[in-house]
């Protein structure tokens, strides 16, 4: 049996107008569970930069809610400059991944497990963090399965 190596963790945010979700991966970069909530605000970029040192995170997915024929709208465009933003801000990697349906997907995961839509509003946005470092962390996995030759293909 082979043993995973331990490597620092992935954090991922779900860019949002109003809030931006937060999630963290395990040690062993295979799972993503979600943080916290923070308001969009002008410091959200360095509530963020705490997280990534609390959580000694090597690199930060940001979702990047592109159109559903893949183009880039006007939503996509302010999640691209906020993490531009974060990368003047944090001595690690920012990326972007694609994130499209992840807030559907999480309002109907949380609505499937109880909850009513006007009280999951503050974690719905952990949940979608959630789902996008999930996504993220599953390409990592899948590359590395393939092999040394093969890379992950970004999706931003």
């Amino acid at each position: 049996m082979s043993s995973l190596p331990i490597r620092r963790r992935i954090l991922g945010v779900d860019f949002g107008r109003a809030r931006f979700g937060i999630a963290v991966s395990d040690e062993l970069g295979m799972l993503a569970h979600p943080v916290k909530t923070i308001p969009a605000s002008r410091d959200a970029a360095k509530q963020i930069a705490e997280i990534v040192r609390e959580k000694n995170a090597e690199r930060v997915v940001v979702g990047l809610p592109r159109h559903m024929n893949g183009s880039v709208g006007e939503a996509a465009g302010e999640a691209l400059a906020f993490a531009e933003e974060l990368r003047k801000l944090l001595p690690c990697e920012v990326v972007t991944w694609d994130e499209r349906l992840t807030t559907m997907a999480a309002n109907r995961a949380l609505r499937d497990g109880g909850r009513k839509t006007r009280d999951s509003r503050n974690v719905v946005d952990q949940v979608a963090a959630q789902m996008i470092l999930q996504g993220y962390l599953d390409g990592l996995q899948s590359a590395h399965d393939r092999g040394p030759e093969r890379e992950i293909l970004p999706r931003d």
